[in-house]
Order: structure tokens, then C-alpha cells, then sequence
């Protein structure tokens, strides 16, 4: 399975995108706000121009786990009986840790991870 996620909308604080699953269109993301960074920039740069919890990951190609259980949110019930805390991860981020793909409404719910749903709203999803 192949995951490509495009952002269309870069915006001041957040970044609205579209998730596709083996090149068909699966849903909508809300990311923080885009600041340039990719997979081939330096560990120094990524340091430099990240702002924790305000920052979606630098662009690039990564590999993503379903084996890890969120300490987080494998405590909220709902991921509990939906996948028992296993949620997809993003490994080997430079300059970032624990990017999950999970539910929310907007960036503030992001703190670097990707979240998804409809882009229904302004700077945000539903239906997450």
C-alpha cells in the first residue's frame, strides 16, 4: 500500500491536503503550516526553521508503521475499540518524533501530525 499525501492549500498557519491510497483519493488532511522544509535538508536547517507543534513534517518519502500503540491516544476509548491504540506512524522524521495519523478538526489538533477527514470548513476538517 502507498499513501501520497498532496498539499494543496499552504496556508499562514495550517496546510490543507489530499490523502491518496495506491493513487485513488481517500480523504482530506489538516497539517500545520508548511515552512519549505523536505527530506533533504539538513538536520541543522529542519532544527532551525521548525516550531514545535506548529510545523507539518518536511516534504519527502517515508516509511509509515501500524505496529507501535499510541501511548497517547491508545487511553481515549475511541481508539481503544477502534484499533486498540495502533494508529498509522511516520518513521524516521528528521527533527520530528511520534507523527501519527489520527482525527481532528484543525491544526491545533496537528502538533505535527496529519490529520484527517473533509475539508468542509475553513482551515480544517470534519467527519475526522
Amino acid at each position: 500500500m502507498k499513501l501520497r499525501l498532496y498539499r494543496k492549500y499552504k496556508k499562514a498557519t495550517y496546510s490543507i491536503g489530499k490523502l491518496y491510497v495506491d493513487g485513488v483519493y481517500f480523504c482530506d488532511t489538516v497539517e500545520d503550516k508548511d515552512r519549505g522544509l523536505t527530506d533533504k535538508d539538513f538536520l541543522e536547517k529542519i532544527k532551525a526553521t521548525k516550531v514545535y507543534a506548529k510545523t507539518a513534517i518536511p516534504t519527502g518519502t517515508y516509511k509509515i508503521t501500524m505496529g507501535v500503540i499510541s501511548p497517547k491516544f491508545s487511553q481515549k476509548p475511541y481508539y481503544k475499540a477502534f484499533c486498540n491504540g495502533k494508529l498509522p506512524r511516520i518513521l524516521n522524521v528528521k527533527g520530528f518524533d511520534g507523527i501519527l495519523i489520527h482525527k481532528g478538526s484543525n491544526a491545533d489538533s496537528s502538533a505535527g501530525c496529519i490529520i484527517v477527514g473533509k475539508n468542509t470548513v475553513v482551515g480544517g476538517v470534519t467527519n475526522s
